[in-house]
């Protein structure tokens, strides 16, 4: 599994112009399912989507997790996290889930993240979307559950 996270102060996204998510203050997460994730995966990055401390406390330093923010999340299926682009000019995405295995495992990290009293807005899995945000910082990190489950002095660069 695979996240890009952006810490923004506000975002939406719309669906052939019409808007189907929008939040303030927080996150923009787009989630990558790979073969072979579980729900495991989900509570594995929901947990650090939840815990990371990227807002910035009263010092401008940041030391505040999103939970503790009162931030919400736009959630966002992103296939394209598992793009293969070593050969050719065309990625593949091969590496994907195929959208049976993918789209309930998107629709549990988004409950995971409500039902620890997260706002979590989505977009329309297998839609043609257009994202709108502000990324403030800007802030911009990744996550992936290969590298999160390695050992301790184990994770590359």
């Amino acid at each position: 599994m695979r996240a890009i996270i952006q810490r923004i102060s506000h975002a939406h996204v719309t669906v052939a112009d019409e808007t189907v998510g929008a939040i303030a203050h927080g996150m923009v997460v787009l989630l990558g399912i790979g073969h072979g994730d579980t729900t495991e995966h989900i509570q594995l990055i929901g947990r650090k989507i939840l815990e990371l401390r990227i807002f910035d406390d009263e010092s401008g330093k940041p030391n505040i997790s999103l939970r503790d923010s009162g931030g919400a999340v736009l959630l966002i299926s992103q296939f394209t996290l598992y793009a293969d682009t070593s050969r050719g000019r065309r990625p593949g995405y091969s590496h994907a889930a195929h959208p049976d295995i993918a789209a309930p495992l998107v629709d549990q990290m988004a409950a995971f993240l409500r039902e620890q009293g997260v706002q979590v807005e989505t977009g329309r899995f297998g839609a043609e979307m257009s994202v709108s945000l502000v990324n403030e910082g800007p802030y911009t990190i990744i996550l992936d559950s290969d590298t999160l489950t390695l050992p301790a002095g184990k994770h590359t660069p």
